[in-house]
Order: structure tokens, then C-alpha cells, then sequence
């Protein structure tokens, strides 16, 4: 392999290693890191969780555990996204690369805080390290675009969950159990709620439906309990005060927005440190969410059901919606659809991230 393709093939392997960062980063964004020197492999990292060291020095110190110093000088590092070039909870990783001897570095997406992104370049170069930028730059964007939401417009990357019959119906009529969607896609919601650091419901679901919104798959690592927000229509007061989101474990993470406000709530995730949230409710909050142009991502469960519900999905919902990134699924009996909302950007809008 020679030029980009050989940068390419390098960097999904550092992608490879972003992703294992996904559920336990926030709320730094999940980055990845490879080593390389002469078509060899010297080290691989990744951003485990904030406070620890980020997927360079993660790298370097793998690197340093089967190799030399000496090894290392002349290397090129892929990094996913622009490696931090100033002094927070961990030193700097431009600092890191110069000291380790690194040569070349090559990254893919550039930082999204406006007032570091490019910094990087500028450090490295000063210290004769070549600098490569923009390589898989789509997918690596893909990878921290949560984290870019919230950097460039304070409100986390919002994902909506539902399971909906045949006939457009988000319920089961009385006396035939309480789910739509099949077993396999409910564990599959819950691998999502692993992945967000917030899970929102409606006052009325959480009237009629009681849920924990706790983690409870099997088949990922344990993680903090994300954050529950139940927005009701009226005030805290007139929700049941035995409702297990109240009196539970972690009763301690449950908030309440009142009067409806779902900016509000957004914004007060935003800044408990939430990247991601996970909207499990009714038709209707649904729907606001997509009439005030709040929701970024849909994840819907199509079930082989015909109800005869009197429910219509996401309710009286009156923009036109279009999808982007669609991608079907069959799990279980059921037709998952993953999609990203796409955004027709007004002049007035603030500075938003491409889905």
C-alpha cells in the first residue's frame, strides 16, 4: 500500500479503536489512535474515559510496552480526531507526540471547539512533524458528532426510539400486553441506552407505563446510570410521587422538566455534561421534537402487527421529516429503520454539525 490508501487502512484501524470508547467517554468524545512505522504495527489506544489519557498517550504507552524510545522516533501516529493541543484534566497530546519523537501525524477530523481546532497543525509543524489531515474524515465526523453538537450549539445529538405496527399504531389495544416490538429489539434498545448519557419520557408515559429507564443488557460493559428526564405538560407535583423512576436506586439521576419545555430540558443535560440522549415516549412528545426541529436521529422498530389502535404514531406531526443515512435491519421479528434527520439550515440557525 502507498500514499492514501495506505493512510486509509491505517486509520479504520484507529476507528476501530474509537469505538471502544463509545459508551464510557462522555463526555469527551471517543477517539482512536494507531502507531505505525515502516508498515508495522508499534501501538494502538483509545479514549477509555474522561480524566484518563487520551488514545495518543494510550498509544504511545502500548507502543513503549513492546518497543524501545528509540523505536518510536520516525513514527507516524493516526489519530480520529485533531490530538488536544492544551493543559485540561490531561496534558496536552500534541506535547506527547513532539516529546515521544513521532514524525508524522495524520488525522481525520479537526477539532470541533472553534477555538482550538487547527491548533494542532500549527504546534506540530512548528516542531517539524508532518501533518496529514481530513483521512476518513466523514467517518470520523460520524464518530464524535454528539460531542461536535453540543461543542458548537450548547444542546446534545438527540435520538428517538419507537416500535410501531403496520397500521401507524405506537400501542397495543387493552388486554394484549404492553410491547410491540419483539424481545431481540428490546435488548437492542437497551445496548442504545448504553451508548447515550441521558434516556427522556413523557409525563404520560411515565403515568401509564411506570418504566425504570435503567441499564439492563447483558451483552455490554456496565456503565453509570445515564440520567432520566420525564417532561410533563404540567408541573412536578402532578406526576404520582411511586413512580419507580422516583423511589429506585437511582432516583438520585431522575430529573423533571415542567410546562413541556424540551429546550429546557435539553439544554439542562447539556450541561450536566450529556452529549447524547435517548427519547423513549409517546406520539406526542415525538412529534414535538420533530415539529421544533430538536431530534437529529430515529431508531423505529416496525413490528408485524396490525392493531386496530386508535393512536397515530408520532401524533399530529406537520413538517415534512426527510431521512438520511437510512439503514434496515431485521432483528427478531421486527424491521429496524436507523436514520439521520436531515437539517435544511436557515440563515439564522446557529453553527450546526453535518448528520
Amino acid at each position: 500500500m502507498v500514499g492514501p490508501e495506505r493512510d486509509k487502512h491505517w486509520m479504520h484501524l484507529a476507528i476501530e479503536q474509537a469505538h471502544k470508547g463509545i459508551m464510557t467517554c462522555s463526555p469527551n468524545p471517543p477517539v482512536g489512535a494507531v502507531i505505525v512505522k515502516e508498515e508495522k504495527l508499534l501501538g494502538v489506544g483509545w479514549h477509555q474515559q474522561a480524566g484518563r489519557p487520551h488514545a495518543e498517550r494510550e498509544a504511545i504507552a502500548n507502543a513503549l510496552d513492546h518497543y524501545t524510545p528509540e523505536d518510536l522516533k520516525g513514527a507516524t501516529i493516526y489519530v480520529t480526531l485533531e490530538p488536544c493541543s492544551t493543559q485540561g484534566r490531561t496534558p496536552p497530546c500534541t506535547a506527547g507526540i513532539v516529546d515521544a519523537g513521532i514524525t508524522r501525524v495524520v488525522y481525520g477530523s479537526t477539532d470541533p471547539n472553534l477555538l482550538h481546532a487547527g491548533a494542532a497543525e500549527k504546534i506540530l509543524q512548528a516542531a517539524n512533524i508532518q501533518v496529514s489531515t481530513d483521512v476518513c474524515k466523514d467517518e470520523c465526523d460520524r464518530l464524535i458528532r454528539a460531542f461536535s453538537k453540543v461543542q458548537q450549539t450548547s444542546m446534545p445529538w438527540v435520538i428517538l426510539k419507537s416500535a410501531i405496527s403496520l397500521d401507524g399504531s405506537t400501542t397495543r389495544p387493552p388486554g394484549e400486553g404492553q410491547w410491540l416490538s419483539s424481545p431481540e429489539s428490546r435488548e437492542i434498545v437497551h445496548q442504545l441506552r448504553n451508548q447515550v448519557d441521558a434516556i427522556i419520557t413523557g409525563g404520560n408515559t411515565a403515568r401509564i407505563d411506570n418504566p425504570s429507564l435503567t441499564l439492563r443488557s447483558k451483552k455490554v460493559i456496565s456503565k453509570n446510570q445515564p440520567w432520566r428526564m420525564v417532561i410533563t405538560q404540567g408541573k412536578k407535583t402532578d406526576l404520582p410521587t411511586d413512580l419507580k423512576l422516583f423511589n429506585d436506586s437511582h432516583a438520585d439521576r431522575t430529573l423533571v422538566q415542567e410546562n413541556g419545555d424540551i429546550t429546557s430540558a435539553l439544554k439542562n443535560l447539556a450541561d450536566r455534561g450529556c452529549n447524547s440522549v435517548l427519547v423513549e415516549a409517546g406520539g406526542g412528545l415525538m412529534a414535538a421534537f420533530l415539529e421544533q426541529q430538536l431530534a437529529d436521529e430515529l431508531v423505529i422498530f416496525y413490528a408485524p402487527l396490525i392493531t386496530g389502535g386508535v393512536d397515530i404514531g408520532f401524533g399530529n406531526c406537520t413538517p415534512k421529516v426527510e431521512l438520511v443515512e437510512q439503514q434496515y435491519t431485521k432483528i427478531g421479528n421486527d424491521v429496524m429503520l436507523r436514520a439521520v434527520v436531515k437539517r435544511h439550515k436557515k440563515t439564522s440557525d446557529p453553527q450546526t454539525v453535518s448528520p
